[in-house]
């Protein structure tokens, strides 16, 4: 597939087919998204393929509490557990309740062909923000472009997937399933499989909606910004 059409189309898949994934696919799936790049290129990043199905469906139980908040404060008008949230509010939305019953890929977690959890070691992160006085985002800049590249390499084998970050809200329990000790984190767990449908070009807000010249109050970049 051509580069550019794989980078326009490769977006979140929760919708799997039964068909399995042979471990010779995904092998090569991760033997390309290593060359990712990574900070001083430590790959400071460890891979845990879930085959079991008891511990599957551990993760799965782990995942729908978390999922079922953040239906809960997007229904509040709150994006989930922004740094910048009013936490009354978010505490208050969550206190509501919500008895919709969860489907989708959290019910079917458990079922999905390929599950990765993604760690990452802190100890090789380089945080440069890790002193300012806000929410720290630098260290992730070593390891979600992997997951990223996993994503586009198995694009490139037919399959589709996403990467959720769900989980981490119950990082402890997560960890002592999957034998994760140390300074090893949970970075985000991805889902992969054949696609029910086949993604297309996605759709997005043009370049020139966030893209500005010399200043954020600058005049707005695009291809005819001259």
């Amino acid at each position: 597939m051509d580069l550019i059409d794989t980078l326009r189309s490769t977006g979140s898949v929760r919708d799997f087919t039964d068909e399995p994934v042979d471990d010779a696919a995904l092998a090569r799936i991760l033997d390309t998204a290593r060359f990712a790049p990574s900070g001083a290129n430590a790959q400071a990043w460890r891979v845990v393929v879930v085959k079991d199905p008891e511990v599957r469906t551990h993760l799965r139980d782990l995942y729908l509490k978390p999922w079922a908040d953040y239906l809960m404060l997007t229904a509040a008008g709150l994006r989930p557990w922004s740094p910048v949230n009013d936490r009354e509010a978010e505490a208050a939305a969550l206190a509501a309740g919500n008895d919709a019953p969860i489907g989708g890929m959290a019910a079917q977690l458990h079922k999905v062909p390929v599950l990765l959890a993604l760690f990452a070691d802190l100890s090789q992160l380089a945080a440069v923000d890790r002193d300012l006085d806000r929410y720290s985002l630098a260290g992730g800049a070593s390891i979600y472009p992997f997951a990223w590249s996993i994503l586009l390499a198995a694009r490139a084998e037919g399959l589709g997937g996403v990467l959720t970050t769900m989980l981490i809200r119950a990082e402890e329990e997560v960890k002592q399933l999957l034998g994760a000790q140390g300074s090893l984190v949970l970075a985000s767990v991805i889902a992969l499989g054949h696609p029910v449908r086949q993604p297309r070009r996605l759709t997005r807000q043009p370049v020139e909606s966030f893209t500005t010249v010399d200043r954020l109050d600058g005049a707005p970049f695009g291809p005819d910004a001259g």
